[in-house]
């Protein structure tokens, strides 16, 4: 993972190592022998104006003692601007790490620099008044910054390499180098970290260390490889296009090529780009030249001041995007009005199996869910113990919650394809199905009766329903009788109707079970999502037909527009 991270960073173009974006309001103009052209500044002058951004050499932390940077620093450092009693002492140790780089790399340019830094200890030289002790100065010799040379920024690197000069193999790039500790940049932004951010690679116990190897020893990593495996993590943290944060997870996905994101379709879902998800795997070798390039995707989450990487997958596009094809067609579910469906986010799945889906969510939900979006297999069955359970605290069952019932049962049937169980299944025999269907049209009958009732049977008896159908359905079915009696003296049609859907149903359906496993449980809501769902279609087809002025006197369904509006 650290080498593939590696790999992005250097994609990125990168500043050198040690080197940072810092605004430089004064630039030093030199010839080549050293004599000064002139201070050009950067800025406007104005107040928010705090001059150009150039890539410097960095000097990390400084809040105690003298601390030098090389060739880019505030003029209290570069040129001796007078802040205090100290400031004499902070030009002399800029001006010596200066001599020490000449010394190190015999470069002419900075051979230029010590000549002009010398006439300036001379007094021969005038510093501009508008140059205050903490704005930051660098210095051009020949029309080229200094500190853009090469060799002056492998001097900079090898200077601040710590410990006792050992080489060690690094752990990412393989070259033999002097390991870091502790690592230069740390990870923000992940859940739950430290606002000051966190360490990939630590160890703060005896009981993480091996070979007397100690802190981020334990994985010897070079400087440079250290500083830019953590600044790709943070630049994919920082872009919408390359994180996904669900619960306490930070998920982070790149390609090589940068052809390819899966975060929108996880985190919006947009119908417009599944189609076209759906729509360029089926055509397939259009898009082989995307599919091959290579993916990556990481689960990381916070604990105490390190990163815990949690999951890693490298695959291909392709393999992704087929991956994901197959996880949209298993949800594809009608929505409860009996319209085709749209696709649902992620975390909509997730959380239609909580009441508190941002307090009570477990991390492991949303990581399954999504690892069989990414890696295609089945979705656990613990899955559909959640969900039952959800639908019998509730009563009921949402679109999102029988779009995942069916995704877990698809997902472990090989036989059937991705795209059935979408809407209702008229010929469907199983006995849990059909008793989910049998409830929803009892339902039916009971709001034909009493349209404004706010407690329905489903409201009393789903849970006993649909986990021990035998022990209630004798009751219901006698009390739908007494309701058809009432309705056929008011509404003879409607009554017809009800009773055909009831007879259809029963008709299939020999016997009652006394008992319905999980999955059993999980085809009861699903036959009780379809036929409400198939209902409210018939009821608005119906409605919309007599509108129109046409025929109804067939119309199987005259009375389902009674059910309350936008109920799941």
């Amino acid at each position: 993972m650290l080498h593939r991270l590696k790999e992005y960073a250097d994609g990125l173009n990168l500043p050198p190592a040690m080197y940072k974006k810092t605004a430089v309001p004064w630039i030093v103009d030199l010839d080549g022998d050293g004599r000064l052209l002139g201070f050009v500044p950067t800025s406007s002058g104005k107040k928010k104006d705090r001059g150009k951004e150039l890539v410097v050499p960095h000097p990390g932390s400084r809040t105690s003692g003298i601390k030098a940077n090389l060739l880019a620093d505030k003029a209290e450092y570069a040129l001796g601007v007078y802040k205090d009693n100290k400031s004499r002492e902070r030009h002399q140790a800029f001006v010596a790490l200066v001599n020490e780089c000449l010394n190190s790399t015999g470069d002419p340019a900075v051979a230029a620099v010590v000549r002009f830094l010398a006439g300036l200890e001379k007094g021969i030289i005038e510093i501009p008044e508008e140059i205050t002790s903490e704005q930051w100065v660098t210095f051009r010799v020949n029309d080229r910054l200094v500190t853009d040379i090469r060799a002056v920024q492998e001097f900079w690197y090898r200077s601040h390499m710590a410990g006792d000069g050992s080489l060690t193999e690094c752990i990412i790039c393989g070259e033999l180098r002097q390991p870091v500790s502790p690592h230069p940049v740390n990870i923000k932004g992940i859940p739950g970290g430290q606002t000051s951010g966190l360490a990939l690679i630590s160890a703060n116990s005896s009981a993480f260390e091996s070979y007397g190897l100690e802190k981020s020893l334990i994985a010897p990593t070079c400087h440079e490889c250290a500083e830019r495996y953590a600044t790709a993590i943070n630049k994919l943290i920082n872009q919408e296009e390359t994180h996904y944060r669900i619960g306490s997870l930070m998920y982070l996905f790149w390609t090589r090529k940068g052809s390819f994101s899966p975060v929108s379709l996880f985190r919006t879902a947009d119908p417009g780009e599944v189609k076209a998800l759906l729509e360029s795997v089926k055509r397939g070798r259009d898009y082989t030249a995307i599919d091959e390039d290579a993916f990556y995707a990481t689960a990381l989450s916070a604990s105490g001041g390190r990163v815990v990487v949690r999951q890693w997958l490298e695959t291909t596009v392709g393999e992704v995007r087929r991956y994901m094809a197959r996880w949209f067609r298993l949800q594809g579910i009608v929505e409860n009005n009996g319209d085709p469906g749209s696709p649902i986010p992620l975390f909509n799945l997730a959380a239609s199996l909580y009441h508190d889906a941002n307090r009570d969510m477990h991390p492991n939900v949303p990581r399954v869910l999504l690892d069989v979006a990414l890696k295609g297999g089945p979705l656990p069955r613990w899955l559909l113990y959640l969900a039952v359970k959800r639908n019998r605290a509730e009563q009921g069952i949402t679109r999102p919650r029988a779009a995942l019932i069916k995704m877990v049962l698809l997902s472990w049937e090989k036989m059937k394809g991705d795209e059935e169980m979408e809407k209702l299944e008229s010929q469907n025999s199983d006995p849990a199905y059909l008793c989910g269907r049998l409830l929803a049209e009892l339902e039916a009958v009971q709001r034909a009766v009493m349209p404004g009732t706010n407690t329905t049977i489903v409201d009393r008896f789903f849970g006993t329903a649909s986990s021990a159908p035998a022990s209630v359905f004798g009751r219901l079915l006698r009390g739908a009788q007494y309701h058809l009696g009432k309705l056929r003296k008011t509404s003879p049609g409607t009554c017809h109707a009800l009773q055909e859907r009831l007879e259809e149903i029963q008709s299939r359906l020999t016997y009652f079970p006394k008992v319905l496993t999980l999955e059993q449980q999980a085809l009861f809501a699903l036959g009780y999502y379809h036929q409400r769902a198939a209902d409210r279609a018939a009821a608005r087809a119906h409605a919309q037909k007599k509108a129109a002025g046409e025929d109804i006197t067939n119309s199987l369904y005259l009375l389902h527009s009674a059910s309350k509006p936008g109920e799941d």
